[in-house]
């Protein structure tokens, strides 16, 4: 026996799936022959069956009124012993009252892994109303019916056992022949298979017959090498796909821009390492917080909040939200950002996750800002520009109009601004007008706006004024701000203003019309003795219309041939022989006749055109130069003034050399007269322009020497050729002694500088005689001969080669 018992563990444990058959063999061919003695014994296992069922249904047919009455009237005693009759009956084990709302009450217990059958129903008070009161569960046990039937099922096992023992193992013989073998072979490959034999292929040890090739194991071998080939494309796959995340991975975490990944809570799940660098917030804190709520002050929450309420309902309704922030790192530092926030959604376009991209725009927003007020403000005095201005002007006048209040214009402008520009140098010209910027600031009060219009001209905006006197006493602040003198490289330097008035709306209800007004104000102011101030008056129109008239025709002159140019000669003093000459500029004007030169050279200046229009006189002065040696033989010399906006032209050196290629003048016969005050402004860019002229073999000139600035110790630091005396100082030289002592100083230094001496001016024969006796050089004046056009002074040369004595 117990051999027999051994060799069945044997086989149970060897071929596991072959015992199994055999089992079931035995059990079924066992079934099969009791299939009658099993009616029989299932007929009985019912009818014993429905006898408890019964027996439940009487208990409920009986029990429940009594029940129903005693839980109505809580009377818990009575029930208890209700139940207990109940409990006492055959095969009822438990009985388990459920009490509306939550209590119960269980008697008896069900045995463990019993068969058991239940019957429920429900206990109700009837009255006005019906009352649910609860559910009594009944519990019966089976046990007794099924020892019965297991007495009868072991009988029978009994007797058919022999019977269908050597049927199940011939059965399992061929099952293992044809079918545990081949899973056993499956079972091994499937053992020993793994990711670095996948090119092998599962054969089983059976003949390739059709019918073998159709049957279930060769289905079952051909769906195992099917999976190993998919098996092997998804791995290929899956390597192609992870080479693509961990790309994208990379990609996200070294982005430019930081990256935040929410879930649909807008709660944090990923930032990146830009995100980190940026904020200062490390990626673990970030976890479950919203991105809107990382700071801790409850001032920006509430901001940050309303924000991204505003941003989330957009993406809900858009789809994308793009904008700027304000955000604040870890540190507490605001910082500029822009954000892209969109949804990420799932292949059924359901939204997933959300996904915020930003980036640090904080310098790009300064530069905004920088450029916003380089658009609106003096970059050198910090004023507002003209734009900014001229707004400020239209907001004063639209408010002026509602409260019927008057506005105040002043056009300001420097006294001898550009005197000091041109001999002490731009910087000192940029000083002066930051402290004329903060001096005329300091005169104003209230909603007041001062602004830098360009140069040396200044607009005030005086708003809400109840009378036109105020005006004039804001004008008188400023004028007395502009008493003390200006400190410009520790030289002091009196710098007085000009200031023209108009009022809104007495003079104009246009902001154009009233700039225009206090601009013509102002040039009466400066007429009038300059460091003053004028109120417009209708007169004034006239006089800025005609300084508009002047601009406006001159910019045409040069194409209508308007210009001309008359010559003055210069002589020998001691011999009156002719030795060169000057060239003037003068303007002929249809319409306003010959315009002279004090009267459109400075506008021409302030303009620019007086560039074009040197370049004119040189090209046309050297040409003459030419013209007088072929008609005449005689070689003359020619001078040119050079304004100091044309010397400071970088194309200045450029446009003389042209003159000279063009024409063919001998350089050594061309002398530019450069102003005295040109010579205080000791920057390399002047020594380079007069150093390259000389080199050129150009002779220079200081002209107009004594009316400026003293500029003795400048004469031997450029290479001049030749000084000229004023006219003022020759004038009265045969009247003031002072006047005669300076001309002489003036010669005598001039001559122990190696400088030849020119006296301009020369009216009256004792003037001569007197420069003749002081040893000067050369003169020129109406005593000679007055400036003439081109064929006048070539007749005059004909006849007057040498000056009369």
């Amino acid at each position: 026996m117990q051999k027999l018992s051994s060799r069945l563990q044997q086989f149970r444990t060897g071929s596991p799936l072959s015992f199994r058959l055999l089992a079931y063999i035995l059990l079924f061919s066992s079934l099969f022959t009791l299939l009658a003695s099993g009616i029989q014994i299932y007929s009985d296992f019912r009818k014993d069956v429905s006898v408890i069922e019964e027996r439940m249904a009487v208990v409920e047919t009986s029990y429940s009124s009594s029940l129903s009455r005693s839980l109505w009237a809580l009377d818990q005693k009575l029930l208890e012993i209700q139940m207990e009759g109940i409990l006492s009956l055959p095969d009822i084990v438990q009985l388990r009252l459920r009490i509306s709302p939550s209590s119960e009450i269980v008697l008896g217990e069900v045995p463990r892994a019993a068969a058991i059958r239940e019957h429920s129903f429900t206990l109700v008070h009837e009255g006005d109303e019906v009352f649910k009161l609860g559910d009594m569960k009944i519990t019966a046990s089976l046990d007794q019916i099924y020892a019965k039937m297991q007495r009868q099922v072991l009988v029978i096992l009994a007797t058919q056992f022999l019977k269908t023992f050597f049927i199940s193992i011939l059965i399992v013989w061929i099952f293992q022949y044809f079918v545990t073998r081949h899973l056993s072979a499956m079972a091994n490959y499937a053992r020993n298979f793994s990711l670095s034999n996948l090119n092998q292929p599962l054969k089983l040890d059976r003949p390739d017959t059709e019918v073998n090739r159709i049957d279930e194991l060769s289905q079952v071998t051909e769906a195992i090498n099917h999976m190993r080939a998919r098996l092997q494309q998804d791995l290929e796959k899956q390597s192609r796909d992870a080479d693509k995340i961990r790309k994208l991975s990379k990609a996200i975490q070294q982005s430019p821009s930081s990256v935040i990944i929410c879930d649909r809570q807008w709660r944090i799940e990923f930032v990146n390492q830009k995100f980190t660098q940026l904020t200062g917030y490390d990626a673990e804190s970030m976890a479950g917080k919203h991105p809107g709520m990382l700071t801790d002050d409850p001032f920006l929450q509430r901001e940050n909040r309303q924000l991204w309420q505003a941003i989330q309902l957009q993406v809900q309704r858009v789809g994308v939200w793009q904008g700027e922030s304000n955000s604040i790192r870890k540190s507490g530092e605001r910082f500029w950002e822009q954000l892209i926030v969109t949804p990420i959604k799932d292949s059924d376009g359901q939204v997933t996750n959300y996904l915020i991209l930003g980036e640090d725009i904080s310098i790009r927003k300064r530069y905004e800002q920088q450029l916003l007020r380089q658009a609106n403000y003096d970059i050198l005095t910090g004023l507002p520009n003209r734009m900014l201005a001229l707004d400020r002007l239209k907001l004063a006048l639209a408010q002026a109009k509602r409260e019927n209040t008057l506005v105040g214009v002043m056009f300001l402008d420097l006294d001898n601004f550009k005197h000091i520009n041109d001999t002490m140098g731009h910087d000192a010209g940029d000083n002066l007008l930051i402290e004329a910027a903060r001096r005329i600031s300091s005169s104003l009060r209230g909603t007041s706006t001062v602004a830098r219009l360009g140069g040396d001209e200044f607009l005030v905006v005086l708003p809400g004024l109840q009378g036109a006197d105020s005006t004039s006493q804001v004008a008188d602040r400023i004028l007395q701000t502009f008493a003390s003198p200006f400190l410009l490289g520790n030289q002091e330097v009196f710098v007085t203003t000009s200031i023209g008035i108009a009022i809104y709306p007495t003079d104009s209800d246009n902001s154009g019309n009233l700039l225009q007004h206090a601009d013509a104000a102002m040039y009466q102011a400066k007429n009038k003795g300059k460091s003053a101030y004028e109120r417009f008056a209708p007169e004034m129109k006239e006089v800025s219309h005609e300084r508009l008239q002047i601009e406006s025709r001159m910019r045409r002159a040069l194409e209508l041939n308007e210009f001309e140019l008359y010559y003055q000669p210069i002589v020998q003093t001691d011999t009156g022989m002719l030795s060169g000459a000057e060239a003037l500029l003068r303007w002929n004007n249809p319409t306003m006749g010959t315009v002279m030169p004090d009267k459109f050279i400075p506008l021409a200046e302030e303009t620019g055109l007086i560039i074009p229009i040197g370049e004119w006189v040189l090209e046309q002065a050297c040409a003459s130069a030419v013209h007088w040696e072929q008609a005449t033989g005689t070689k003359l010399g020619i001078a040119v003034n050079v304004s100091p906006r044309q010397f400071r032209d970088p194309g200045f050196v450029d446009a003389v050399l042209r003159a000279l290629r063009h024409t063919g003048l001998d350089p050594r016969r061309l002398e530019l007269e450069i102003t005295e005050r040109l010579l205080l402004d000791n920057t390399i860019e002047t020594s380079d322009i007069l150093s390259r002229l000389d080199e050129e073999g150009v002779r220079l000139s200081v002209d107009d020497f004594g009316t400026g600035y003293s500029a003795l110790s400048y004469l031997k630091s450029y290479p001049f050729d030749t000084l000229k005396i004023d006219k003022s100082f020759i004038r009265d030289v045969m009247k003031e002694q002072d006047d005669a002592s300076l001309v002489k100083a003036i010669i005598t230094m001039a001559h122990s500088l190696g400088l030849q001496v020119i006296a301009e001016g020369v009216e009256e024969e004792d003037q001569t005689h007197f420069l003749r006796e002081q040893g000067c050089d050369y003169s020129q004046g109406y005593y000679y001969s007055r400036p003439s056009p081109q064929l006048e002074f070539e007749d005059w040369l004909r006849s007057n080669y040498r000056a009369q004595m």
